[in-house]
């Protein structure tokens, strides 16, 4: 990380080219940028080009351009298809940053676009956790004439990235089938990425991807062919490419293999799970298996271990309703051994986010022990909508939770750290909010609320990350300091 002056810079962009020459450098863009990961200190930073560039991103707190920095130069190759995740190192927690992209040494300044991440805040035994919000949302299908099958368009409805964006979530969950890839395209590695890169490229997608911190799981459509199961021959390739395009925090291990991972926000835990890897067949004889026991025992070390209120555990397949169809948990054997190993641990505080299904519904099941799991499902984002939930049978579905229509989900986490709530919203395609419902830490088994720590401070002393900076509206006249600077430095 380096510190320098934006004002050097844009010196530096006229030394060496013309305004015209800034602009000629947004053309080589094809996707992003895109927001990864976050951490305290780090944050993931993607793009993809269209051809060789050299790339480097300037960066500085909100109001203050004059502080700002830039990560080392890297360039763009062909071997990695153009595409590129720097991370921005040595930021101070809790902080929301602006930042600009640099494409072989000139800013590539895009107004419309908001650009903006955030670093975790350092709130443990400081300050009451801050509130945030989690964006949800899996089937994603961007047509694509010239490969997709004939017949009517199958994707449709690409404004909900837009109502995404405008909601300003702090971080977005991709729970599976974020692209499709079609017959034979999953056998190639080359067409595999040219179908990612298509999805990736839609106008609609930019602004979200470049202010919103994106984490990602896979189910079939992204992992091989419809209901691809452990033996997809060509699963490596599609991993490599999975990995390419996701800067995720991790993506297996030695030990699980996948593309499982975890990380934390804030006070919730999530644990980002493969059903793809390790899914058996549904077997008419022998043991059936959707995540495998390894994953399983990795996943329940780690919530036995959390000492978070709420563990969000993101599956591509619904893992709750209890209606045995298509590749619902309940049509394998492994399910039981999941849910005795949750109750047998005394695990309380679970959400299942879910996708797959082409509609979005709530289920909801009461161990023995009196500790309650929930199913968040939501789907489609824009793949077409499925209405046979209407005729299944899932027992465990909460009443008026079923839509039917192109969504996405939002879960909202707030209160003070002895009394965190939920609120699970789905929202359709223009933004709308269709249902809702808050869950409580004593809907999930947990006692009554506590005494609060008198060694935590009052939640206003916390810093004010968990608002993304809103967009302007055309009401608002006043500049930021940071718009003041960058006329500043355009009139120079």
């Amino acid at each position: 990380m380096k510190q320098v002056s934006l004002f050097s810079l844009f010196i530096f962009s006229i030394l060496t080219g013309s305004l015209q020459a800034q602009n000629d450098q947004s053309k080589l863009i094809k996707s992003g940028p895109m927001v990864g990961y976050s951490d305290a200190y780090e944050v993931a930073l993607w793009l993809q080009s269209k051809e060789e560039a050299n790339i480097q991103f300037a960066y500085w707190p909100v109001g203050e351009p004059e502080n700002n920095f830039t990560t080392d130069r890297f360039k763009t190759l062909a071997k990695d298809s153009f595409i590129i995740t720097v991370i921005a190192k040595d930021l101070k927690p809790g902080t929301v940053y602006e930042y600009l992209l640099l494409i072989n040494g000139f800013q590539v300044i895009d107004e419309l676009k908001q650009q903006t991440f955030i670093t975790q805040p350092l709130w443990e035994h400081r300050f009451d956790p801050p509130s945030f919000r989690i964006a949800l949302g899996s089937c994603n299908y961007i047509d694509q004439e010239a490969y997709d099958k004939p017949g009517k368009p199958y994707g449709a409805g690409y404004e909900i990235f837009e109502s995404m964006s405008r909601r300003s979530p702090q971080l977005m969950l991709w729970l599976g089938d974020n692209t499709y890839l079609r017959a034979k395209e999953w056998n190639s590695e080359s067409a595999s990425i040219r179908r990612y890169a298509h999805t990736r490229a839609i106008p609609e997608l930019q602004e979200f991807l470049a202010k919103t911190h994106h984490y990602a799981i896979w189910d079939d459509h992204d992992y091989g062919p419809n209901d691809a199961t452990f033996s997809f021959f060509h699963k490596d390739k599609t991993k490599k490419v999975f990995n390419l395009f996701w800067p995720n925090p991790g993506s297996g291990n030695s030990y699980l293999g996948g593309t499982s991972y975890s990380f934390q926000w804030n006070d919730v835990d999530f644990f980002m799970l493969d059903d793809r890897w390790f899914r058996t067949a549904q077997y008419n004889k022998g043991y059936s298996q959707m995540l495998g026991k390894g994953q399983i025992d990795w996943l329940i070390d780690g919530l036995k271990t959390s000492r978070a209120k709420f563990k969000v555990i993101a599956c591509g397949s619904q893992i709750l309703n209890s209606a045995k169809v298509f590749e619902n948990y309940a049509n394998y054997d492994e399910r039981e051994y999941l849910l005795r190993r949750l109750e047998e641990e005394e695990i309380k505080g679970v959400v299942f986010v879910t996708g797959d299904r082409h509609h979005a519904e709530l289920s909801k099941v009461v161990l023995k022990n009196g500790n309650s799991l929930y199913d968040f499902t939501v789907s489609p984002l824009t793949a077409g909508v499925s209405s046979v939930a209407k005729k299944e049978k899932n027992e465990n579905r909460v009443e008026s939770s079923l839509v039917t229509q192109r969504n996405f989900g939002e879960i909202s986490v707030t209160g003070k750290k002895n009394d965190r709530k939920l609120k699970l919203s789905l929202f359709n395609s223009k933004g709308e909010e269709v249902w809702k419902q808050e869950l409580k830490a004593t809907d999930f088994g947990y006692e009554e609320i506590a005494k609060e720590d008198p060694s935590v401070k009052p939640s206003e002393n916390a810093p004010a990350v968990e608002e993304k900076i809103p967009l302007k509206s055309e009401e608002e006249t006043e500049p930021s300091k940071s718009e003041e600077k960058m006329e500043e430095i355009k009139k120079d």
